[in-house]
């Protein structure tokens, strides 16, 4: 709640911080280590969680939900985390919006045939959006 968020690939900056999210090459949820650009990195939901079906491979978002989503949730709603509520809404979740950017993310087509993920949101449209446009004279993406 209290955190300070740092935009940087400083690996002497990273090295001070709590949690590392989608920069620094390294996944270890001991350290709180959550990037899945190292070439090794293969990671899904049903690789971490067994119990789990989905084989997409994990985008940071991706890891960050599997390792926090129930507690997140159990937070929100007031339920116990492993509690039938919290897992089928983590399920829904994860289904329905996660993996989506997690696909998209890593480069994953949605489909060659039958469809291997549900397109339901232009998220990646809006999180471009956020981007100087290409002929901005302020490319600043720190501004905003």
């Amino acid at each position: 709640q209290d955190a300070e968020v740092v935009r940087t690939r400083d690996p002497q900056r990273l090295a001070q911080c709590d949690v590392v999210v989608d920069v620094g090459g390294e996944y270890d949820p001991s350290r709180h280590r959550y990037d899945h650009h190292q070439r090794s990195f293969t990671q899904s939901m049903r690789s971490l969680r067994p119990d789990k079906p989905w084989a997409t491979k994990l985008s940071s978002a991706g890891l960050v939900y599997c390792h926090f989503g129930s507690q997140i949730l159990a937070g929100l709603l007031g339920q116990p985390e492993d509690g039938p509520v919290v897992t089928a809404l983590y399920d829904k979740l994860y289904e329905n919006f996660v993996e989506e950017i997690d696909a998209i993310d890593n480069g994953i087509a949605q489909a060659e045939g039958e469809p291997r993920y549900a397109l339901t949101t232009t998220l990646s449209a809006r999180v471009g959006r956020l981007n100087p446009r290409w002929n901005d004279p302020d490319q600043d993406t720190e501004v905003g």
